[in-house]
C-alpha cells in the first residue's frame, strides 16, 4: 500500500506529523485522512501520548517481564469489552489473528477456519487467501509462499451473503474451528452488515459449537468505546485488537471467554509467545490514547464522520459520477462506480481507474487519501469541521473536474 502501486506515482515520504497534519520531506503539507490506517485516532503527536511515552522511556524500553502498566491497560480493555474476560498482549494484528485462529483449533479439536473474502486478517499464512470461482469454494493461496494445503483449511464466503453462509456452517460445521470476521470490513472499503448477518451468524456458530472471533483491529476504539460489538449487541468468543489500542506504536491483543482462553499456554497447551509482547512504551502509548476515548470524544467523531458522509455525496451528485460514500462512526470510503457495496465481488466491480484520478487530484489538493479504492478514510480527534469542509471542497472540485474531462 505504501509503493501506491494501485493508483500509480510515487508516495512522498513524511518528514512529521502534529494533529491531523502531516508534512514531508519537501516541506509539502497534507490534512490526513489515513491516520496511520485508523491507528492514530488522537491525531499526530498528541501531547499527552507523548508524555506518556516519555515518561515510560525514562524507565527503559523493555524487561521481558510483567510490567503493571500491562495489568492497567488489560482492566481498561475488558470494562470496555465485556466479551474478553482474559486477553493476551501481542505485537500486532497478524498476531492476534493467527494466535486466536490457533486457540480456536486447540480448543474445538477441529481444523477449518471460515473467513470472508475481502477481509483482511493479517499475512499469516493460512489466512492470505482470497475466493475461488465460487463463495463458497476452499481458498486458494494469495501469495507465492504459501502452502496450498494450508490454504485448503481455509473456506472463504462473501460478506453479507447469508444464504451461503448458513448452507457452509450446516453442511460442515462439525468441521469448522472458528468464523472469523471483520463485524464492518475496512479493507474492501467500508461495507456496513446488512440487516442482522453478525446477529444471525453468532446463533448460528453458537448453535454448532464454532467459535467466533471479531476482528476488531480496526474497529476496536474506532466505533464506540466497546468496537463494532458494542454498537452492533453482540458478544464473539474471541476479539482481535491492535491499531488504536497501541497509540501509534506496535502494539495488539486478543481475548475473550475465559474457558477458551484456558487453553492458552501457560494454563493450557496452546503455545503462544513473543518476545517483545506489551513492551512498556506500547502499552504506555495505548493507555493515554485509550484514556482520551470518552463518549464525548466518540460523539464528536461520529458528527464529522457524518459531515464527511453528507459531503461526499453531494459532491457526488453535483458531479454526476456515480458512486457512493459508505460510512461506520469516523471511518468511511468514496466508491466511485457502483451505488452501493455490499461485498468484495461488488468492492471489485468499481472503477479503480477513475478513482486513482481522483485520488491524485486530492493529493494535488493537499488531501492525503488511502491510496486505494479497497481502503477506508479515517477521522481522528484532531480533525475539525474546517477540515472536513477542505475534503469536501477539494473532492467536489476533483470530481467536476473528471466529469468535465468526460471521466
Amino acid at each position: 500500500m505504501r509503493a501506491w502501486r494501485a493508483v500509480g506515482g510515487t508516495p512522498p515520504f513524511i518528514q512529521r506529523g502534529r494533529g491531523a497534519e502531516l508534512v514531508d520531506v519537501d516541506g509539502k503539507a497534507y490534512v490526513d485522512f489515513v491516520c496511520s490506517w485508523g491507528a492514530m485516532v488522537a491525531g499526530h503527536a498528541h501531547p499527552r501520548v507523548l508524555r506518556a511515552v516519555g515518561e515510560a522511556l525514562k524507565r527503559g524500553t523493555h524487561f521481558g517481564a510483567p510490567t503493571a502498566q500491562e495489568v492497567e491497560l488489560a482492566r481498561e480493555v475488558t470494562r470496555r469489552f465485556p466479551a474478553i474476560e482474559k486477553l493476551r498482549l501481542v505485537s500486532s494484528g497478524t498476531e492476534a489473528a493467527m494466535s486466536a485462529v490457533r486457540l480456536a483449533r486447540g480448543f474445538t479439536g477441529r481444523d477449518k477456519v471460515l473467513k470472508f473474502a475481502g477481509c483482511y486478517h493479517g499475512h499469516s499464512d493460512g489466512l492470505l487467501v482470497r475466493a475461488g470461482s465460487g463463495s463458497l469454494t476452499f481458498g486458494v493461496p494469495d501469495s507465492p509462499g504459501v502452502p496450498t494445503a494450508v490454504a485448503g483449511l481455509t473456506l472463504v464466503a462473501e460478506f453479507n451473503d447469508w444464504p451461503r453462509v448458513q448452507a457452509l456452517l450446516c453442511e460442515q460445521g462439525s468441521e469448522i474451528a472458528a468464523v472469523l470476521v471483520e463485524p464492518v470490513p475496512a479493507n474492501m472499503g467500508v461495507v456496513p452488515p446488512v440487516g442482522d448477518f453478525l446477529g444471525r451468524l453468532r446463533e448460528l456458530t453458537h448453535r454448532h459449537g464454532v467459535v467466533l472471533i471479531f476482528d476488531e483491529v480496526i474497529t476496536g476504539f474506532r466505533l464506540g468505546s466497546g468496537g463494532a460489538q458494542q454498537r452492533f449487541d453482540i458478544s464473539p468468543d474471541l476479539t482481535c485488537l491492535g491499531k488504536i489500542l497501541g497509540g501509534g506504536l506496535p502494539l495488539a491483543a486478543f481475548g475473550g471467554r475465559a474457558d477458551i482462553m484456558s487453553h492458552l499456554a501457560p494454563d493450557g497447551g496452546v503455545y503462544q509467545a513473543g518476545t517483545l509482547s506489551g513492551n512498556p512504551l506500547a502499552v504506555a502509548a495505548g493507555l493515554a490514547t485509550v484514556g482520551l476515548l470518552s463518549e464525548r470524544a466518540y460523539g464528536e467523531l461520529e458528527a464529522l464522520g457524518a459531515q464527511a458522509q453528507e459531503g461526499l455525496e453531494r459532491a457526488l451528485r453535483d458531479s454526476g459520477i456515480p458512486g457512493c460514500v459508505q460510512r461506520a462512526g469516523s471511518m468511511l470510503t468514496l466508491f466511485l462506480g457502483r451505488p452501493s457495496v455490499r461485498n468484495f465481488a461488488e468492492a471489485r466491480a468499481c472503477d479503480g481507474a477513475l478513482f486513482a484520478r481522483y485520488f491524485h487530484g486530492m493529493v494535488e489538493r493537499q488531501i492525503y487519501l488511502p491510496p486505494s479504492q479497497f481502503e477506508a478514510m479515517f477521522l481522528s480527534l484532531a480533525h475539525t469541521s474546517d477540515h472536513v469542509d477542505q475534503l469536501v471542497r477539494a473532492a467536489r472540485e476533483v470530481l467536476l473536474a473528471i466529469a468535465k474531462a468526460g471521466q
